[in-house]
């Protein structure tokens, strides 16, 4: 499946959203955000849109080529895994120095297992 223009998180409000009413898991090479998107949401994204933002810093990754790659294994990984992700969620990878030094594979499953632990339904109580 392709990775569309709109799937990209580009303002920073929407940053800033992830990073202040997300939750987060560490996945080892990566920080993992989500945030569902509020319905009444007066943007112009569809809700039904999964969007993603890369982030990899100097300070975190490295040089410049180091950053490209890091965010490249990021947005192919999103890419591959994206029907994990329920519609209407914002997604923030946040890359960590180990990512370029990981198996992609790995990364993979790292990525699988993060929106299994976000997105799985909690089982609902009964009252007897």
């Amino acid at each position: 499946m392709r990775f569309r223009p709109e799937q990209h998180v580009r303002r920073q409000r929407d940053f800033r959203n992830l990073r202040e009413k997300g939750r987060r898991f560490e996945c080892g090479g990566f920080a993992f955000w989500y945030y569902k998107r509020p319905d009444d949401d007066s943007s112009e994204i569809p809700a039904p849109v999964v969007r993603v933002g890369v982030v990899a810093s100097y300070a975190a990754v490295g040089n410049a080529v180091a950053r490209a790659r890091a965010k490249r294994r990021l947005r192919e990984i999103f890419r591959q895994h994206q029907q994990l992700v329920p519609p209407g969620h914002d997604i923030l990878l946040v890359a960590r120095r180990s990512i370029n030094k990981t198996d992609f594979p790995v990364i993979g499953q790292k990525f699988a297992d993060a929106c299994r632990r976000a997105f799985q339904k909690q089982p609902t109580e009964t009252k007897p």
